[in-house]
């Protein structure tokens, strides 16, 4: 059909379903639990904040992190009316306590639940959970679905602990039971320590967690063991695709090491589950379409950090897509994998 006029891209529903955001002002959960390894901020001048851990710098952000008003005119530069909300990976809190961690769960879903009231048209929300307790993970995952929230955002790993593990299986049944997404974001990136110049860790670290996800959770039968199970993975799978065949022939010429806990070859499972389009290369994203087709590829920016695609898939209106590929990819894909209906959003 040729390449799609932008002007065309404008009439579809965009549903941009990887964005960040941040309360305004974080409790001082160091303070009030007696260790350190939360995130504060410190609102340095009006619109800025800095994220600190302790007296360590992390990042500094804007304002776009946690005012909604500011969020809106920035998206619908781009066309796009809605946002999927989830928070930033640092505040997972895995390490803290259980109840600790629980309690910095409530918090920041009950900031995104009060958002999506405020802006049902505008924004849609995933929660967090205390991943290091099953018990109160599921616990969490009931209050969420109460309150409105669509899904959940967890990490690539678990404190070193791979999602595969037995002891999330009351997780992953308490998804599929509840009917809520899973948004699995690279964090905790392994070898980091021993590469910190040059920004490898989120250069290279990142794409490798996302696909240390995607294999365990195959390898390990979570996608047969729960077949309603909807999980969407960021970056566009990390190197999970662009390394496919290595690890498919790693199935085959060593199962003895690979397929001990699945008999299933990995590339089956490639449309089982849903990838972000965050590629920032039209020739990869062409390639990820064709593995995956464009029912499995949703619009993702990583709004509002500058390694997103801050023009929210811009580069996709001018790519050499047939218009319900470009509609899949900008909103059915999302609404399938969230189980949403499109009608409420337009």
């Amino acid at each position: 059909m040729g390449m799609i006029p932008y002007q065309k891209s404008r009439l579809m529903l965009k549903i941009d379903m990887h964005t960040h955001i941040i309360p305004k002002d974080l409790p001082d959960w160091q303070k009030k639990f007696g260790y350190d390894g939360f995130i504060q901020l410190d609102h340095h001048k009006k619109g800025w904040a800095r994220m600190m851990m302790g007296e360590k710098f992390f990042r500094e952000i804007n304002e776009n992190c946690w005012d909604p008003e500011v969020r809106i005119r920035e998206y619908q530069k781009y066309h796009t009316q809605v946002q999927v909300v989830c928070t930033i990976p640092v505040l997972f809190a895995y390490f803290a306590k259980p109840k600790d961690g629980l309690e910095v769960s409530k918090f920041l879903n009950d900031d995104v639940a009060e958002l999506i009231n405020k802006y049902p048209k505008n924004y849609i929300g995933l929660g967090t959970i205390p991943m290091q307790s099953p018990e109160l993970a599921v616990r969490e995952l009931e209050r969420l679905k109460k309150n409105g929230l669509k899904g959940v955002q967890i990490g690539s790993n678990i404190d070193d602990i791979n999602l595969s593990d037995p002891a999330f299986y009351p997780i992953w049944e308490s998804c599929e039971k509840l009917d809520l997404a899973v948004l699995v974001h690279p964090w905790n990136m392994m070898g980091q320590k021993h590469m910190g110049r040059y920004w490898l860790p989120w250069l290279v670290g990142m794409p490798a967690e996302t696909s240390r996800a995607i294999c365990s959770m195959i390898f390990g039968g979570i996608f047969d063991k729960y077949p309603k199970l909807r999980v969407n993975f960021c970056h566009a799978s990390g190197s999970f695709l662009a390394t496919l065949g290595r690890i498919e022939h790693g199935f085959n010429c060593r199962p003895d090491l690979v397929a001990i806990d699945n008999p299933n070859n990995p590339r089956d499972y490639c449309g089982r589950f849903w990838v972000d389009c965050i590629t920032h290369d039209p020739e990869i994203l062409k390639y990820i379409l064709k593995i995956k087709g464009s029912k499995r590829v949703t619009l993702g920016s990583d709004y509002p950090f500058p390694l997103g695609d801050l023009e929210i898939g811009d580069f996709i209106t001018k790519m050499d897509l047939k218009s319900k590929e470009v509609e899949d990819i900008f909103c059915n894909s999302t609404l399938e994998w969230l189980n949403i209906n499109k009608e409420d959003y337009l």
